[in-house]
């Protein structure tokens, strides 16, 4: 069953995190894309996955967006939020190849840079993730926003995954934040109050449902 507030309920997970504790990449990064964003529009983050119902910031702006050349994939590692070093659990990323439709975020020039700092320590924790600017189109036209993506040489990439261990791992896998197949349900119910149908989440869904899940 769909645990709603766990999220809006937990402690703040970035309570007494500070900046110089990431890795040297994460802050490399966070010292380049700091410097990057528009100082007279503001900060856009494309959200595709958990920060679509938990953003952690107000936006100025929400739009339905879909980005180019990479898709959404439940295949990142999470041994924190969604699951354990004992029974690993699974989150969203993006990967190379397709495309995804998701929300785009405008936070004002005024707070784009505490925002981004805060967004760093929520997203590049262990710079698992690799950061782009990804074009992010609209009816609102095109413009760069900040996005999340994963390299499938990365550690935390979780590789081909059969129904099987799919359905182990929405079985069993459990972490601060609750369990992963919670987070599916949500992806799925958030993405269709915005009138997006993600094939791949949709079927991931039913197959849980028809093994009683």
């Amino acid at each position: 069953m769909l645990n709603a507030s766990v999220e809006a309920c937990s402690p703040d997970p970035l309570a007494g995190a500070r900046i110089e504790d990431l890795p040297q990449h994460s802050r490399d990064w966070l010292d380049r894309f700091q410097q990057q964003w528009d100082r007279t529009e503001g900060l856009w983050i494309f959200a595709y996955g958990s920060l679509m119902w938990n953003p952690g910031f107000t936006p100025a702006d929400t739009l339905v967006a879909k980005v180019q050349g990479y898709h959404r994939a439940l295949r990142l590692r999470s041994l924190v939020n969604r699951g354990s070093a004992e029974v690993p659990g699974l989150v969203m990323t993006l990967l190379s190849g397709g495309s995804c439709r998701g929300l785009a975020y405008r936070i004002p020039p005024e707070r784009a840079a505490a925002e981004l700092e805060r967004l760093w320590l929520r997203e590049m924790v262990v710079g698992t993730y690799v950061p782009r600017w990804l074009p992010c189109f609209s009816e609102n036209g095109s413009r760069p926003a900040l996005a999340f993506t994963l390299s499938r040489r990365s550690p935390g990439w979780a590789g081909d995954m059969p129904d099987e261990r799919l359905l182990h791992t929405l079985r069993h896998a459990r972490g601060r934040y609750g369990t992963t197949l919670d987070y599916l349900e949500r992806a799925v119910v958030c993405l269709r109050e915005h009138g997006i149908h993600d094939r791949s989440l949709e079927h991931q869904l039913a197959l849980a449902r028809s093994h009683g899940l």
